[in-house]
């Protein structure tokens, strides 16, 4: 009667004892959950969403960069990119302009709105992460970022080829 079933334990109990704990992709998934939802709380309900925040850094780094360019650069579809691209304009973050010799290329350009959205969001998602990561140690949070990156790197080189 002293011994507890499987039944008897909570969920967290659960998962803590499971073989995915084992695995590295599904700790990568759970642990990006917790920062994707940190990060929409932090930007809230009008702010950019996670992809549109990284399409708007890269243009406003990156101005007069093209469609396809930046869809290589996050690493999507072109195709994917355009809802991305519809939005920001929408927002008056971006604008779309005709490439010199070539008018079925457009180049995204970042309006002064845009600018002052991506700093406003820039300095919120560093805030977030700041907090987010805070119970690591500065030399554990840059080794995590170098093991992504490195990551990111082995596998990302093929791309688009």
């Amino acid at each position: 009667m002293g011994q507890t079933s499987d039944l008897d334990a909570t969920d967290g109990d659960l998962a803590a004892t499971s073989d995915l704990e084992g695995l590295i992709g599904y700790n990568l998934k759970r642990a990006y959950v917790i920062v994707l939802n940190d990060f929409r709380a932090t930007l809230g309900e009008e702010g950019l969403s996670p992809r549109s925040f990284s399409a708007l850094s890269l243009v406003v780094q990156n101005p007069h960069v093209t469609q396809s360019a930046l869809a290589r650069m996050l690493g999507i579809e072109r195709s994917g990119l355009v809802a991305i691209i519809d939005t920001l304009e929408r927002q008056g973050y971006l604008d779309r302009e005709a490439v010199p010799g070539d008018r079925r290329i457009q180049a995204l350009v970042p309006t002064r709105a845009g600018r002052t959205a991506h700093a406003e969001a820039r300095a919120a998602v560093e805030r977030h992460e700041e907090a987010l990561f805070s119970g690591l140690a500065p030399a554990d949070r840059r080794r995590l970022l170098q093991i992504l990156r490195d990551f990111r790197a082995a596998h990302e080189s093929g791309e688009g080829e």
